[in-house]
């Protein structure tokens, strides 16, 4: 894995260097065209996957009731590493290795949405990686336990909402470290997760984001969103009713980025390797709309 990033560190530059920040998509679709089309870098058709591989996390923190699962699809492209969040158990080996050698274009047509997602964001950190340069701040998550490190990167996330004690953020993608940090904030929430059920606190977790995104002052969802596929209906929502929308992305943590302005507001960004793969100390990568070189 080092002689290989090492070998293709030279493409990357050059290609990022090729890469216009500013061009403007409007859409999730807007960008993937854009993107097959080779108006935002290199023809994707000369990009080839050299690593797709799955990430399988189970956790239960100290001193909390509940755990959950995470599974995710991660494509190597040179020197860079595009994931996508997927139900755990729904990808088979197949297609994690139909990927390998696949060029980015033929990808970005597979008939698994999170691997066109996944493929999407590994073209994208390729041209345009996290760095001030492309509008990127970084910030640094402490070494820790599991529950500090998820408590850390929840204070990274909370802080891009701008929101007063009192409003309700509606939050897509239940987190409980999120829920806890908007608690002692005097934030109210709505948790919000197609596999419904409850938080740590039994809160009941409604699944119809949109019906419960019109009683709510924000919205924040997981990147989670653009795998599944109702990440459109939610920026669409925000847009039209003028609320904030920030993001907390480990999948399409490049790919979010794009859409700064054009109904997302803020985007907490976290690329391969996240917070949970280990005890060391980690960066996440703050994007707003509202500060120079953030709508891109």
């Amino acid at each position: 894995m080092t002689a290989a990033a090492s070998d293709t560190s030279g493409i990357s530059a050059v290609d990022s260097a090729r890469a216009p920040s500013a061009a403007r998509v409007r859409t999730y679709d807007d960008l993937v065209t854009r993107v097959r089309a080779g108006e935002l870098g290199p023809d994707p058709r000369t990009r080839r996957i050299a690593v797709a591989f799955t990430t399988r996390q189970a956790v239960r923190h100290d001193g909390r009731g509940t755990g959950y699962r995470n599974e995710v699809l991660s494509l190597r492209l040179a020197g860079a590493v595009g994931s996508c969040a997927v139900e755990p158990g729904a990808l088979s080996d197949s297609a994690v290795e139909e990927c390998v050698g696949a060029d980015v274009a033929e990808l970005l047509d597979h008939p698994l949405l999170p691997v066109r997602v996944a493929a999407l964001d590994a073209y994208l950190m390729h041209i345009t990686p996290h760095t001030p340069e492309h509008g990127a701040r970084p910030v640094p998550l402490p070494a820790g336990t599991s529950l500090e490190k998820s408590r850390a990167r929840a204070r990274a996330v909370v802080e891009l909402l701008d929101l007063p004690p009192g409003a309700t953020v509606l939050v897509v993608g239940v987190v409980n470290s999120l829920l806890e940090e908007l608690r002692s904030h005097g934030i109210g929430y709505v948790p919000c997760d197609l596999k419904g059920g409850v938080t740590e606190w039994d809160e009941p977790v409604v699944t119809d984001a949109l019906t419960a995104a019109a009683r709510c002052d924000a919205l924040l969802a997981s990147g989670m969103t653009l795998g599944n596929g109702t990440f459109e209906p939610l920026r669409e929502h925000a847009l039209r009713h003028g609320k904030r929308l920030v993001l907390f992305a480990q999948t399409g943590s490049a790919v979010l980025p794009r859409l700064l302005g054009h109904g997302v507001s803020a985007v907490c960004a976290e690329p391969y390797p996240f917070f949970w793969l280990d005890g060391g100390p980690g960066t996440v990568h703050h994007y707003r709309a509202d500060r120079p070189g953030g709508a891109r």
